[in-house]
């Protein structure tokens, strides 16, 4: 209340005096909203690309047109690190169970070179699994390296029918682009696949459809393949979720622990910065009669209205680099969710008010003798 009667008697009101205080430094007051933002931004960015892909690759596995997935053991949910262990043969003794209607062998190679997943497939069976490849161009396998992309990964990558792409080191000639949607956007024949992963007769994952009744053909697979990992579609999706995804939590935490460490950091030096600044503006306040409660209370209004638009700053920045990447990278998927923007600014106001708290403790305790003979 010292400091608003103090205003009133100059004729300013708090936000003017808050204003005065932020554009006294513009330079200063800069880099501590771009700190703010750099949190916000790496939280969303970080946050909406790990949601994207995840939401994306799940959208893509359910195109697929499978009831069921089958895993080997101890294999990450993440089917592009399934290893290639399970025989291809067991595909009959599935078919043959109760409740089974169509089975297709999959493997799935990680291309490292070009950050690519590849199906390698028996086209007949994967292609039986739905309504089959719409294809926009092109048609099916007619050789053994031959392959077929989706049409984002050909938009992105400029690709045409009859031209080249190499995928797992070795150079495949495109004989069909088909619309996306059904599990990776590259698929080679599932002999071509074996060999050059040097898994013959192996794969990686079978998805099998039911006749109708999932849950009891999904029993039935279990009676089969004890201690595989057997999951219907539903379980699938619900589990492919990033914040239920163990092996991206610490990643996911470590970057919010970063974004908060950065405005943290940014604040304290700006705030302290402040405080020495206006060693001889906070004297003066005490000298009128200002409490160090009133004082405290300034310092952290300061933060707070830093903090607020350092958050602005931070979502628009979020929203334009992800235009820009979606427009350079077509393949990429970055999902933004309102429930995410809420905790990047929850989590940028609670950085911000801790990087304050000293800045703002020193200030309340300034000695209004000392501070008025400070130079």
């Amino acid at each position: 209340m010292q400091i608003q009667k103090i205003q009133e008697r100059a004729g300013f009101t708090m936000w003017q005096f808050l204003w005065n205080g932020l554009r006294a430094r513009p330079l200063r007051t800069s880099f501590a909203i771009v700190g703010v933002a750099i949190e916000v931004l790496l939280i969303l960015l970080i946050v909406g690309m790990t949601s994207g892909v995840v939401s994306e690759w799940a959208h893509r596995v359910e195109g697929v047109g499978a009831d069921i997935l089958v895993q080997p053991p101890n294999s990450s949910i993440f089917l592009a690190f399934s290893s290639p262990v399970m025989q291809e043969s067991l595909a009959d003794r599935i078919a043959a169970l109760k409740g089974v209607d169509q089975v297709a062998p999959v493997l799935v190679a990680a291309d490292a070179r070009n950050l690519d997943i590849i199906y390698g497939i028996d086209y007949a069976s994967f292609n039986s699994l739905s309504t089959g490849f719409r294809f926009g161009s092109g048609g099916p396998f007619a050789g053994p390296y031959d392959a077929i992309v989706d049409d984002i990964k050909a938009q992105s990558k400029h690709l045409k029918v009859g031209g080249k792409i190499v995928l797992l080191g070795h150079e495949f000639n495109i004989c069909g682009i088909v619309a996306s949607g059904k599990g990776a956007r590259n698929y080679i024949p599932l002999l071509t696949a074996q060999d050059l992963a040097g898994a013959e007769k192996r794969v990686s994952i079978f998805y099998v459809r039911s006749t109708g009744d999932t849950e009891a053909a999904r029993q039935e697979l279990a009676r089969l393949l004890p201690g595989h990992r057997i999951l219907s579609m539903a379980e699938y999706l619900t589990l492919m979720n990033s914040s239920n995804l163990p092996e991206l939590k610490p990643f996911i935490n470590s970057m919010v622990v970063l974004g908060l460490a950065i405005s943290f950091l940014i604040v304290l030096l700006t705030m302290y910065t402040m405080v020495m600044e206006r060693t001889r503006e906070i004297g003066i306040l005490k000298a009128l009669g200002a409490s160090r409660w009133a004082i405290l209370r300034y310092v952290l209004e300061e933060t707070l209205l830093i903090a607020a638009l350092g958050t602005i700053a931070g979502l628009a920045s979020t929203y334009l680099v992800r235009a820009v990447l979606l427009e350079t990278t077509p393949t990429m998927t970055i999902l933004i969710s309102a429930e995410w923007i809420m905790r990047a600014a929850l989590l940028a106001l609670i950085g911000a008010l801790a990087g304050a708290l000293y800045p703002a403790y020193r200030a309340a305790r300034t000695d209004p003798v000392k501070a008025l003979a400070y130079e």
